[in-house]
């Protein structure tokens, strides 16, 4: 373990991938990676301006960051990502596979084959191509990571939940089966699941459920007295990737709610 002037940095030296991870969950993992010592490349699909505001906070950490530009639910994008943070990084011992997007809150009886198909790109089908071209260079680490940001809807399932639910469950079912396959490798693979969180996701939810609500109006009857905030979220994330002897596990992050 690496020591500064602010404290332990035990991810000193290692080069880490974020997908989504310019704003929301994903920027609170990316600081909390860097403060660590990671240097952290970050995925975005539009919004450049907090992408750009969150490498620049990380910059002031003193660590590297670079935003890239690509959804992952495009194959294509997902290759150009692992290769220019391979080249930019000179390598890659850490993924973080956090970009998610909402379906629509419908039945699956008003739910169409296209927005199924728009959410299990996203949650599943990218992330699995994603993981398949990061394998290589991650086994050349003596010790890699892959953690998945995955929801307490993988196993809660909720009406109006279908797509998003079915994603989860998919992207769970691919970690748990990459942890066996390359625990030999070295590569250590994990899973947090969050409930309700404090970002731009978590409140267009909490509108659509309770019809214009504020999420600060679910404070009082949650556990602890607030909502769960992104920074608690990348607090389960940087435990796993530090911890020795963590694989195959299933982190909840929801304050025991249920």
């Amino acid at each position: 373990m690496t020591e500064t002037s602010g404290g332990p940095r035990p991810l000193s030296g290692r080069r880490a991938l974020v997908t989504g991870g310019g704003r929301g969950v994903g920027a609170a993992i990316t600081r909390a990676l860097a403060a660590a010592g990671a240097d952290v490349a970050i995925s975005y699909v539009r919004d450049e301006e907090n992408a750009a505001a969150t490498a620049a906070a990380v910059s002031a950490l003193g660590a590297r960051c670079r935003a890239y530009r690509g959804s992952v639910a495009d194959p294509e994008d997902n290759r150009a990502l692992v290769e220019a943070v391979v080249a930019d990084f000179g390598g890659l011992d850490l993924l973080v596979s956090n970009a998610g997007i909402a379906s629509r809150g419908r039945t699956v009886a008003e739910t169409d084959a296209a927005e199924l198909e728009k959410v299990l790109r996203v949650h599943a089908l990218g992330p699995h191509e994603l993981c398949r071209l990061a394998l290589p260079h991650l086994r050349q680490r003596p010790r890699s990571d892959i953690v998945f940001i995955s929801s307490v809807a993988a196993s809660r399932f909720m009406p109006g939940g279908g797509p998003y639910a079915m994603g989860k469950a998919a992207l769970e079912a691919l970690a748990h089966t990459v942890a066996r396959e390359e625990r030999a490798a070295g590569v250590h693979v994990n899973i947090v699941a969050p409930g309700l969180v404090d970002t731009e996701m978590g409140a267009r939810l909490v509108r659509a459920i309770t019809g214009g609500r504020d999420i600060r109006a679910m404070d009082a009857a949650s556990p602890f007295g607030h909502v769960c905030a992104p920074d608690e979220v990348a607090e389960a994330v940087l435990f796993l990737v530090t911890a020795g002897y963590a694989n195959d596990q299933r982190i909840i992050v929801d304050g025991g709610t249920f």
